[in-house]
């Protein structure tokens, strides 16, 4: 039993932040097993103290739209817009990851800033290379930090060096299960259909199939971008919209299901998500960057479909979720301009790279009984002036912070060190 004292900053409901000035989380075999402003409260005779002094403990940060093969190019290339920079730009890329040696070097990498950012639990995609794939599986293993790592998918409108058949896709896919098979396991695999433009008929199938032998969770990629849409309209003439041509495959909601940006999502498409429970995950850095446009999240929200956010790299050019947060602000702000909508709320920008999107892992993202406890200390010391509340402070540390102020970080109740 550790015990852990700090200004507790979380955000059990959407739209405000619970704050416990010099607070107490007693964490038990990696989860919460209770929180209160005076220790005596807790209930609880042993426990070591950890004394964070004025620092901020604040739930730990999760990315559910990653791109780890594209890790080596961001900040670059955000001249074209999605199907133009895919082709010239990150297909190139994400080729080379047939080269094993390659995989290991950009991966560690990769995994090394997550940590450095703060972001204890992720979806990633991977490549169609199963080796590489797994590697980078027994990195986030190796680490401590939970993931879930999908093998992608993809058969046609790809260059031939990541294209594959469904039996090879399937093949690697059931290895890859197999191995990480242990349900409560930190890293797991996510069955990973590149997007529909991707794929052909019999691989969508294949992977509904999986997922759904397997209970496993499913991401892809949903309305980033019009000439997307208009070649689904064009693969998938049956399907009634983008969404509807994913759940004609089992891929939308018949197992736990991330889709990504739903910039241009219809009424018809928000509705079956709201209705099947399909989490939408908002990429603001990268729609901004490759001129996707800018998903309407107030209007998500209030139509019952749960969101997170994502940095997606390289489309997006960060990996600090912080910075992710500010643009989701920022872009909500100016869809209100256009809408009339009210913009999101800090609170509520935090709500979805924590406790919204820590759902997607079980009880993950906030400082509640029963939580496992994935927590940052923050030491905002040289940001911090006399008088600032604690949400003031949290606020500041937001928008000027950076992995300097990160102190200290745990995932499910053990302190990560890289």
């Amino acid at each position: 039993m550790k015990i852990y004292k700090g200004h507790l900053l979380f955000t059990p409901e959407r739209t405000d932040f619970e704050v416990i000035e010099n607070g107490y989380v007693a964490v038990e075999n990696g989860r919460i097993v209770g929180v209160a402003s005076q220790r005596a409260d807790l209930d609880i005779a042993d426990g070591e103290l950890v004394d964070f002094g004025d620092r901020l403990l604040i739930p730990a940060m999760c990315d559910m739209h990653v791109h780890a093969p594209q890790y080596r190019n961001q900040g670059m290339s955000m001249d074209h817009e999605l199907l133009t920079w895919l082709n010239t730009y990150t297909f190139p890329e994400e080729a080379k990851f047939a080269d094993t040696a390659y995989a290991e070097c950009i991966y560690s990498r990769f995994v090394r800033d997550l940590w450095r950012n703060g972001t204890m639990r992720s979806a990633v995609f991977a490549t169609i290379h199963h080796e590489s794939t797994r590697r980078l599986m027994r990195l986030f293993e190796a680490a401590g930090m939970g993931a879930l790592v999908g093998k992608v998918d993809m058969d046609r409108n790809s260059p031939d060096a990541l294209c594959e058949t469904v039996d090879e896709a399937v093949t690697a896919n059931e290895s890859l299960i197999a191995e990480f098979s242990d349900p409560n396991g930190l890293v797991r695999p996510i069955i990973t259909p590149r997007f529909i433009p991707s794929c052909t008929p019999p691989m969508l199938e294949a992977c509904g199939r999986l997922a759904r032998e397997h209970g496993l969770a499913v991401q892809s990629h949903l309305s980033e971008n019009r000439a997307e849409i208009a070649l689904v309209r064009e693969l998938e003439p049956m399907s009634t919209c983008y969404g509807d041509a994913y759940n004609r495959y089992g891929l939308f909601g018949q197992t736990p299901t991330l889709m990504a940006h739903c910039v241009y999502s219809s009424d018809e498409e928000i509705a079956l998500m709201s209705r099947q429970g399909v989490m939408a995950v908002h990429c603001p850095t990268s729609n901004l960057n490759i001129a996707s446009g800018m998903s309407p999240v107030r209007k998500l929200l209030d139509r019952g479909v749960r969101v997170a956010l994502g940095s997606d790299i390289s489309g997006g050019h960060t990996l600090n979720m912080f910075r992710v947060m500010v643009y989701a602000l920022q872009v909500s702000k100016q869809v209100s301009v256009v809408t009339g909508d009210k913009p999101l709320t800090l609170p509520e920008a935090f709500w979805c790279a924590t406790k919204s999107a820590g759902t997607f892992f079980g009880q993950v993202g906030s400082f509640e009984p029963g939580y496992e406890f994935d927590a940052l200390v923050i030491d905002d010391s040289d940001l911090n002036f006399d008088n600032y509340t604690l949400e003031q402070r949290l606020e500041r540390f937001v928008y000027l912070g950076d992995d300097r102020h990160i102190a200290h970080r745990y995932c499910r109740g053990q302190e990560i060190k890289l």
